[in-house]
């Protein structure tokens, strides 16, 4: 068997000798595990070492061992070989044809490298590559430059993936098992970058050319974006794009935007300037998607924002805001809140313009007296305007809401008391009956309305004071256009300000109640009587407490009237013992037939213009003197009630001379030729100049009720604090009470007080308070 063994490798041996001669390179191997990436096998010599027949028939085993030593390479083998190789390299940087095929290059690679030639073909090619590129940088000093740059590149770049090509064993072999050598690609790009790139006076060209042909584009122009594409993926790919071009592309870009801004502020309008912002914004995006990094969009729109919006922030804000609020410009709102809200502070300086803006308009309309009759239409119209600008333009930005709620406190309170008074009015007018302008659900929104301005308003008790004034005259003149209404409005101003606030109010509600249960007694009480009586009476039993003060006015009441007053008041007197009936004559109405040549009617009139038409029964004509002392009016009633009868719409009386005015020496006479188209006519009062007097007294008995509290107020907190300084006082009751507060009012109440003993000045610090107990 040895014998068999020796003559195999004698025979191999001698055989690949004679393949060297033939210029042929067989490797063989028994050891494949070393070598597994062999190319070239010997089947020729394991066939038929297979095909050899054992002449002896034995149990015996064939054993193959390894040879001893590998084969020795010829050098004139290296030297061909990587002749070839660097043939195919200049044929491959010269752009002309291979003579040899890849596979066979490949192979020429692969049998070097099986003989521990890697470094010195690595090193070779390093030197082949990097004299190549040295010769491509003179043609970087004329222009077209960023064409030839790209064109360099592009060539450079086909060239080593051909390189790498031929030379994957190489790569995958060598280069992968020793760390500290790079691979051919980025060999191929760091001889790129050293030699080319890096040489300062090329790589500023470069930059400032792709520079240059950006701000072309942003300029209108039109450039090559392919090119810039390429360009700067080849920065990318050199590793050099953040340091060489993105830091001076944002300077540039800061730049270029800096002129822009301050050129879109002085060309265009606000509205203008916004869209046209959005436009370059959409722009910059696109260049990021077509020819900048990814990582670059963050930093080129923060720049972009910043200089045509955060240094312009005020300016913008003042010199649009104002126009596109009061315009009701919901969609530039909306674009104005997106922009602002993309740059740092944007939205709190937006915020603090708004907030501005309200109190300066809503001044406008509070502190004006001439507008004191559209002012609450006008306060409701502005606040809806301003929910819907922050519902539709703000994203309901909760901090807008809030910041408005504050605004609309602050303006409306710089007239203290008066739009609490004209609130109330408007409250009035709109649950009167009569008043036909909305449906339940209208009404019931329309108070809701009224209660958000509500609660902006300090002065709470005129609203009260006026309110309940004007709730008498709906209940007693029957005047309320929905009970439900009115209950809703109680129970919103209860749900507002607690049950104190509106006991008073419901006490209004429980009067009337019970009258109408006492006028049912009353009706049975006069059957079971027999009292006679051609006038149906109806009476409304007032708490005085619950109810405004009136003051009660003498009249002289026709002879039937004044004996069921009596009847009424024995009646009542008999059912509650000990309490005092006082009759309000002013607040007294009554329906009047009359008959005129045309027909009967029926007038809807006050008690005062029913004495004086009843007069007409007795007599024809009388003079303003003798109504006087018949009826017992004061005389500018008297002349009121006069006018609203003879010189109104109805005019059921003739004032002779005639005029607008009531003069001394006027005589009247009934209308016998009165005409209307309705059966039942109201003849409403003719309204005096009273309310400046109504106002007076209900301002006063405001302003007397606050007294109260202030002086309560500061008791209170004596009792508590026992000893307390006038300032850390004042600052007390600034914080408790919350109405309008002048210093020198709470000044007279702790003199007040001082002077009634409640407290006392320290003796040695007269700005210091002590309670006494």
């Amino acid at each position: 068997m040895a014998e068999e063994d020796s003559s195999y490798s004698c025979a191999a041996a001698s055989q690949e000798q004679e393949q060297f001669k033939n210029g042929s390179l067989i490797i063989v191997s028994g050891a494949t595990e070393h070598y597994t990436h062999d190319l070239t096998k010997v089947p020729t010599a394991l066939s038929s070492f297979a095909s050899i027949k054992p002449t002896i028939r034995s149990a015996k085993k064939l054993v193959i061992k390894n040879f001893k030593d590998k084969p020795l390479l010829l050098e004139k083998y290296s030297g061909e070989t990587w002749q070839k190789l660097k043939e195919a390299i200049r044929a491959i940087q010269n752009n002309t044809s291979v003579e040899y095929s890849l596979e066979e290059l490949y192979q020429n690679v692969e049998n070097l490298c099986s003989y521990n030639l890697s470094a010195s073909i690595y090193e070779k090619l390093r030197r082949l590559c990097e004299d190549h590129i040295k010769t491509q940088i003179h043609q970087f000093r004329d222009d077209p430059f960023l064409k030839k740059m790209d064109k360099c590149w592009q060539d450079h770049g086909r060239q080593m993936i051909m390189i790498r090509n031929i030379f994957l064993f190489l790569d995958r072999t060598y280069v992968f098992q020793i760390s500290v050598v790079s691979s051919i690609w980025d060999m191929g790009l760091e001889l790129f970058k050293s030699h080319v790139i890096c040489d300062q006076k090329i790589q500023n060209k470069t930059i400032d050319s792709i520079l240059l042909l950006i701000e072309k584009e942003r300029n209108g122009e039109m450039v090559d974006r392919c090119l810039i594409q390429r360009l700067l993926a080849m920065l990318s790919d050199l590793q050099i794009y953040q340091e060489s071009f993105e830091n001076k592309f944002l300077e540039e870009t800061s730049r270029f935007y800096a002129a822009e801004g301050r050129k879109l502020l002085q060309k265009r309008e606000i509205p203008g300037c916004l869209y046209h912002i959005r436009k370059l914004l959409e722009e910059e995006i696109d260049r990021v998607r077509t020819y900048l990094r990814l990582n670059t969009q963050k930093l080129l729109i923060a720049v972009v924002e910043k200089q045509l919006l955060g240094e312009h922030l005020s300016a913008v804000l003042q010199k649009g805001l104002s126009h596109l609020l009061d315009e009701n410009r919901i969609q530039d709102l909306s674009l104005l809140y997106q922009l602002l809200s993309r740059v740092e502070c944007g939205v709190q300086v937006l915020l603090q313009h708004w907030i501005e803006y309200i109190k300066k308009f809503g001044s406008t309309i509070v502190v004006n007296p001439e507008k004191d009759k559209t002012m609450v239409q006008e306060l409701l119209d502005f606040k809806d305007k301003m929910d819907f600008i922050i519902d539709t333009s703000f994203m309901k930005n909760e901090t807008f809401i809030v910041a408005m709620k504050e605004a609309f406190e602050t303006f409306i309170n710089k007239r203290p008391n008066k739009p609490a008074e004209l609130l109330a009015k408007y409250a009035d007018s709109k649950l009167r009956a009569g008043n036909k302008e909305a449906t339940d659900e209208e009404l019931e929104e329309l108070l809701e309305k009224i209660i958000i301005i509500f609660r902006f308003i300090y002065g709470k008790d005129v609203f009260e004071a006026f309110y309940k004034k004007d709730l008498a005259k709906r209940l007693l003149l029957g005047k309320t256009a929905s009970i439900d209404a009115e209950k809703s409005m109680l129970s919103k101003l209860k749900q507002e300000c607690g049950t104190a606030f509106t006991n008073k109010l419901q006490g209004m509600f429980k009067d009337m109640e019970l009258s109408k249960d006492i006028m049912i007694q009353l009706k049975q009480y006069m059957q079971n009587q027999n009292i006679p009586g051609n006038i149906e009476l109806t009476v409304n039993i007032l708490t005085t407490s619950f109810w405004p003060a009136y003051m009660p006015k003498e009249v002289q009441l026709p002879l039937e009237m004044e004996r069921l007053q009596e009847t009424f008041k024995n009646f009542y007197l008999s059912k509650h013992s000990g309490r005092k009936l006082q009759w309000q004559s002013t607040l007294g109405h009554c329906v009047v037939r009359a008959e005129f040549k045309t027909g009967k009617k029926e007038l809807q009139v006050s008690l005062f213009q029913t004495l004086v038409l009843l007069m007409f029964n007795e007599g024809d004509k009388f003079s303003l003197e003798e109504i006087k002392i018949a009826t017992g009016l004061e005389d500018r009633e008297l002349r009121r009630t006069l006018q609203s009868l003879a010189c109104g719409r109805a005019r059921v009386l003739i004032k002779h001379p005639k005029s607008r005015e009531v003069e001394d020496g006027d005589k009247f006479s009934c209308n016998e030729e009165f005409k209307h188209k309705l059966f039942k006519i109201k003849i409403n009062q003719v309204q005096m100049k009273e309310t400046v007097e109504e106002q007076t007294i209900t301002t006063e008995r405001v302003f007397q009720h606050r007294q109260y509290q202030i002086d309560a107020a500061i008791v209170r907190i004596m009792k508590i604090r026992k000893t307390l300084n006038h300032n850390v006082l004042v600052s007390e009751l600034y914080n408790q009470l919350k109405f309008t507060l002048k210093s020198s009012d709470l000044k007279k109440r702790i003199e007040s007080l001082i002077d009634r003993d409640y407290m006392e000045r320290d003796k040695e610090n007269p700005k210091q308070y002590k309670y006494i107990a």
